[in-house]
């Protein structure tokens, strides 16, 4: 009798076990349905969500080669055509020896003098203050940056902006730290060749209106995008960012975070100014980075061949390091990024900037070795931003 109870109350066991197994097996099954199912709608939306943000930088990039063909109509009424002939060149170097007032009429010669800033006195009374770094005149003209340079001027009562313009300008000579005369020279050669202007000269009266970039660092495309007021007037878009577009908080290229900059210059007690100047003056040589994507003290040790050529490391990736799929830092890795964007990338674009505008919504995973971002956290954290730069933001605070 006793051994037939056992043997019931063992029945009884093994019943309840395998009803807990079916019972476990199907919470189980149900489980994986619903992750599938939440799967299914985490990759439904997030592909809506790769849609739309792919939708809109196309209607970036629409709106910032629309902003610059508005603003080359606005500055059309602006432009100043002048042909300067080897007669001219001669007439300013004598001029350039008649002291204060054929020197003033070496300036107004070149059309950089700010009309409203008054006439030929003024140019004169300029003039006659010699290689002063505090004085700064009335024109896209650093005196300290290029006195700085010219030692020997700086020793002599010569006149800084006749000087660059008489010599410097056919030197190869940079009149502002966000003007890139060899830069510019070298872009825009035909030109040049043509009209006989130096690179300054042709970039104020003509080359600005025509959305002719003035430095690596700066792209005209993007910084006019950013402001629809030189849409409307037609001013010079670099007088403006130095005027009042960096107090804005507008960014001068694709690969200079304004924000990210000037959070940096305030860490190191940096005085206020236009912070692309502040970068290409004294930022980059102090490894303060210009975007969270571009580490130059790392660019240069990385090569060692950036140093020799004498170009300022973003300045280096932007003209040749992109092109030459050279990695920007240590968070992109660019032969990867080209491999996975494949016939989409358009021929010769930048790497980087190709991913900042678009492309970062149509690859997987933008580094090896990098845990891949979520996508919906990475855009709910980051406002937008790639989740890329996101994460460099974030790991290097």
């Amino acid at each position: 009798m006793i051994e037939a109870d056992g043997a019931v109350a063992g029945e009884d066991l093994v019943a309840k076990v395998e009803t807990l197994a079916r019972l476990y097996a199907a919470a189980r099954a149900g489980f994986q349905r619903d992750e599938a199912e939440a799967g299914i709608a985490r990759a439904r939306l997030g592909e809506a969500l790769t849609g739309a943000l792919l939708a809109r930088e196309q209607s970036e990039a629409d709106a910032r080669v629309l902003a610059l063909a508005g603003y080359r109509a606005a500055a059309a009424g602006h432009t100043r055509p002048r042909r300067r002939s080897r007669l001219d060149a001669r007439l300013d170097k004598a001029l350039e020896k008649l002291r204060s007032l054929g020197r003033a009429l070496v300036i107004a010669r070149s059309g950089l003098w700010d009309s409203e800033a008054g006439g030929l006195r003024a140019m004169a009374a300029y003039a006659r203050r010699g290689p002063d770094p505090a004085v700064q005149p009335a024109a896209l003209f650093d005196q300290a940056w290029y006195v700085a340079g010219r030692p020997d001027l700086a020793a002599s009562r010569g006149c800084p902006l006749t000087h660059y313009l008489v010599h410097g300008a056919a030197e190869g000579a940079s009149p502002h730290p966000l003007f890139d005369g060899a830069f510019y020279a070298q872009r825009n050669a035909a030109d040049l060749a043509r009209t006989g202007l130096g690179p300054l000269e042709h970039f104020v009266r003509l080359g600005a209106a025509q959305g002719r970039d003035p430095h690596p660092l700066f792209s005209l495309e993007h910084y006019v995008r950013q402001a629809p007021d030189l849409v409307a007037s037609g001013a010079n878009p670099l007088r403006h960012y130095l005027d009042q577009g960096w107090r804005r908080g507008l960014s001068p290229h694709p690969l200079f975070a304004h924000d990210f900059y000037v959070a940096q210059m305030a860490a190191a007690g940096a005085p206020e100014g236009p912070p692309l100047v502040h970068y290409i003056v004294s930022g980059s040589a102090a490894g303060l980075k210009p975007h969270p994507l571009f580490d130059p003290l790392w660019y240069g040790a990385e090569y060692p061949d950036v140093g020799e050529s004498r170009l300022e490391p973003l300045s280096h990736y932007v003209i040749a390091g992109g092109a030459e799929g050279r990695h920007p830092g240590p968070w992109f890795d660019a032969q990867r990024y080209a491999a996975l964007r494949g016939e989409r990338l358009e021929p010769g674009r930048n790497l980087l900037v190709d991913y900042l505008q678009g492309g970062a919504w149509e690859i997987a995973e933008p580094a090896p070795g990098r845990v891949e971002l979520d996508l919906l956290g990475a855009l709910a954290k980051s406002a937008g931003m790639t989740p890329l730069e996101h994460w460099a933001r974030r790991e290097g605070t």
